[in-house]
């Protein structure tokens, strides 16, 4: 009876371990009081002690709460998904990240009633969690083993090992070295490097860190749709805010107004990533963005942004002549600048001079002369190019035409033998030159230097992996736009698989542009001079060939690398 009295004490998994004799009762009592004093989870040291049979135990804990069984030796682990949680997590619960299914994680794990590690992780990755029973012995052995890959291996982001606590990451200069004594929290610090290196991994533009009343959360934008990767307790928000602020350069004690800086995180001997940061107050404290700045992306070639073969020769041609001023349109975010960028990197040869003038400059390309416009103390995108002109260029390119004075300036340099590469904020080719009638410049001059005009869109990329056909009627597909002549020729529609696979991102994977290239020919020049409208300018348009963003936008989802529901997201007004 006592023995009966004394097992009603036991709950959950060591109640089941003593009545399938797997245990007796004093070795659970002496297990449990020895696991307390090493601050190992019980199940590990009875397991380790030789108190039971792992698998024994993996099968009772599997019957006793109807959580799955699975034998380790059957399962191939995914670094990427260990890679995801936190090593600290895994290591204090002797838990072990096995695969990712969208929203859901399947963790493998020894005592299923250890609801403190499900939590903690659930929080840490907010991810649904899904335990499933594994043998204690073997799941310590893939725990060491996955942190050993891990540790010598961050996937494509080098060939070096990481320290999370002491990655060589600091502002975008080298100079005197910053006080960092009230920011220099362990936890902070790695937190702050683990979300930057994941999003640099992962392909993001831009990371959020936002406070609120009673929610500090981290959102990162991918493929151009943001999405949310961590809230963190909101204590650590203020700690978090000021990391990035001694990290980028910026004055941690002033609160009140936006300030502006940059981070340059080195991977390795061989890559540095660098981060433009802003900072602006709102209501429970400052909200920091990162863009990620990819060098690289400058130097992927022409061929490689999405431009269809016409488009492209059309802007290699214009990219040139010795003169003129070719515009690229489009709302921010849009790619604008890589755009810029790639044609920059095309002319970039030693008989070229090549001065830009940028707020601010995004991407180093050595070679040529970029200058950040700093309106404090003067130096404006006007200023920048009177300077420029006396100073022999070739090439001037101007972040973006804001005023009448910076119209005005490029104009007369592409109208004196420079050629000018420049953006404005417009929703297509044909009201860009109607933009810079209404900004106040001669319809002549428009007319007689403007060149080329390309307006583009980003959308994502589907997943080659796992797209799937859709089956759309051809009365639907009529009203997307697509030509009775296009639908008696076949059109298949492809669309993304739902959630995904496992190398892409809900069914997509990477970005590609939609263009419309409209060379300005003589007749859309009197238009202009005439004063006509931006209908009767993209109507003459349309007569010489210049297919507008949706025309672009349907061609992409014909040829099968986008989506109809991309192309109605990025060029439906």
């Amino acid at each position: 009876m006592a023995a009966t009295a004394s097992q009603s004490n036991l709950a959950g998994l060591p109640r089941r371990l003593v009545q399938d004799g797997i245990v007796s009762e004093q070795q659970l009592q002496d297990a449990t009081e020895a696991a307390k004093k090493e601050r190992l989870p019980l199940i590990a040291y009875i397991v380790s002690e030789g108190m039971a049979d792992s698998r024994a135990v993996a099968v009772a804990a599997s019957h006793e709460f109807g959580v799955p069984l699975l034998d380790l030796d059957a399962v191939e682990v995914d670094l990427d998904v260990v890679r995801a949680v936190d090593q600290n997590l895994i290591t204090k619960h002797r838990v072990l990240p096995l695969v990712k299914r969208g929203k859901r994680l399947f963790l493998g794990i020894s005592d299923p009633t250890n609801l403190q590690a499900i939590d903690d992780i659930k929080f840490a990755t907010t991810l649904s969690i899904d335990p499933v029973v594994v043998e204690q012995d073997k799941l310590e052995e893939r725990i060491n083993s996955a942190i050993e890959a891990v540790d010598t291996s961050m996937g494509d982001l080098g060939d070096d090992d990481f320290d999370l606590e002491n990655l060589d990451i600091g502002p975008d200069e080298e100079e005197d070295e910053i006080q960092k004594d009230d920011v220099e929290d362990a936890p902070v610090v790695r937190f702050v490097n683990k979300v930057l290196l994941d999003a640099i991994k992962r392909g993001a533009s831009d990371v959020h860190f936002e406070p609120y009343e009673k929610i500090f959360r981290v959102r990162t934008r991918l493929d151009g749709v943001l999405s949310e990767v961590a809230q963190p307790p909101v204590a650590l928000a203020n700690k978090v805010c000021a990391r990035l602020k001694v990290m980028s350069r910026m004055d941690i004690a002033e609160r009140r107004v936006p300030q502006d800086g940059r981070i340059k995180m080195r991977l390795s001997k061989n890559r540095a990533i660098d981060f433009r940061v802003n900072t602006c107050p709102t209501l429970f404290g400052e909200k920091i963005v990162l863009r990620i700045l990819d060098p690289s992306s400058a130097k992927l070639g022409i061929e490689m942004l999405g431009y269809e073969d016409h488009q492209r020769l059309m802007y290699e041609k214009h990219l040139a002549k010795p003169y003129g001023m070719i515009l690229v349109t489009g709302p921010t975010g849009s790619g604008k600048t890589v755009s810029l960028y790639t044609g920059l990197n095309l002319l970039n040869t030693v008989d070229r001079n090549i001065s830009t003038a940028e707020d601010p400059a995004e991407i180093n390309l050595p070679g040529i002369n970029q200058v950040n416009v700093n309106p404090k103390v003067g130096l404006t995108f006007a200023s920048a190019l009177k300077a420029f002109l006396r100073q022999d260029p070739d090439v001037i390119m101007v972040g973006e035409i804001r005023d009448l004075e910076t119209a005005e300036i490029a104009i007369k340099a592409a109208q004196t033998g420079h050629l000018v590469l420049s953006t404005l904020h417009t929703n297509d080719a044909p009201k860009t030159l109607t933009r810079m009638v209404d900004m106040g410049v001669m319809p002549y001059a428009i007319a007689t230097s403007v060149s080329l005009i390309i307006a583009q869109r980003l959308a994502r990329r589907l997943c080659d992996n796992c797209k799937e056909v859709r089956d759309v009627p051809r009365e639907a597909l009529e009203k997307e736009g697509f030509t009775a002549e296009e639908l008696d020729a076949g059109v298949t529609i492809f669309g993304p698989k739902d959630k995904g696979c496992k190398v892409c991102n809900d069914g997509y994977k990477g970005r590609l542009g939609i263009f419309q290239v409209m060379e300005v020919s003589e007749a859309m020049g009197r238009i202009i001079m005439e004063g006509g409208n931006a209908m009767q300018i993209a109507e003459r348009a349309a007569q010489e060939g210049v297919i507008d963003l949706r025309q672009a936008g349907l061609n992409k989802v014909k040829d099968g690398v986008t989506s109809l529901e991309e192309v109605n997201r990025v060029t439906i007004e």
